[in-house]
């Protein structure tokens, strides 16, 4: 099973002392959650120099940025396969952000793109032919049909459902659909490796949903502050170390 801690996402600390921002920071935060089980890394860029003309931390896609962060997490985790977000927030507009990406000098192992996204399918081509590794993520059916018509199916390395409803039952039902178009689109053997996670009030029931589907997870602080309690979460590792114990339990 996939275990994957989503460490950053567009959290500052003034969400988290604990949020890992700076690339000292997120390489350290990597190797704690290793330690603790995680076996990838999800994380989101930030700005690491006025080279960008960012202001300090925020989340980037351009190259300096990217080569630094990437250069540094994985000397302190060589071994950690490293995915990075492309959201459409991070550098609006479709010609800069693919002329950006096509750029980079250090490559992520993986990319996730979210194919409800303007140019998502074009994006995840560009990665592919660039040799970085693509996960679909699909957060409503929409962006499964946009998914399955792009043809991209078998080149990418897994399929993020990722709800965005915090009712729990909603978000249960988005999912049932995501699957049944994947399904009926694509042929159950066809279908790539799925990894169920939800966000905020639903993060917690949603891995408990994947376990029981038998899917890949995602736990961190991008996705929520709190353990399954409600107390807040000390460190992603501590998120990672609850969602190792659930796997365990569930098995």
């Amino acid at each position: 099973m996939l275990i994957k801690a989503a460490i950053n996402g567009g959290r500052s600390k003034a969400d988290h002392a604990a949020v890992p921002v700076s690339p000292d920071e997120q390489a350290a935060d990597i190797v704690d959650c290793v330690k603790a089980g995680a076996n990838a890394i999800h994380l989101h860029v930030r700005s690491t120099s006025t080279e960008s003309g960012l202001a300090a931390e925020k989340e980037s896609l351009y190259i300096p940025d990217v080569t630094q962060t990437l250069l540094v997490v994985r000397a302190a985790a060589p071994n950690t396969k490293i995915g990075v977000s492309t959201g459409a927030w991070i550098l609006p507009g479709l010609t800069a952000r693919h002329e950006e990406v096509a750029a980079w000098e250090v490559l992520p192992d993986f990319a996730s793109v979210n194919f409800i996204e303007e140019g998502a399918v074009e994006l995840a081509t560009l990665l592919l032919s660039l040799g970085v590794d693509v996960e679909a993520g699909l957060s409503d059916a929409d962006a499964a049909n946009v998914f399955v018509k792009s043809g991209l199916a078998s080149r990418c390395i897994r399929v993020l459902i990722e709800p965005q409803e915090q009712d729990f039952e909603q978000a249960v039902a988005n999912v049932n659909a995501i699957e049944q178009l994947l399904a009926s689109g694509l042929g159950h053997a066809s279908v790539p490796p799925i990894l169920l996670h939800g966000t905020e009030a639903t993060a917690w029931p949603m891995l408990d949903e994947a376990l029981a589907r038998r899917y890949d997870i995602r736990v961190g602080l991008e996705d929520t502050l709190v353990l399954p309690d409600r107390r807040l979460a000390t460190t992603n590792s501590a998120l990672v170390a609850e969602a190792v114990h659930r796997s365990k339990a569930k098995n």
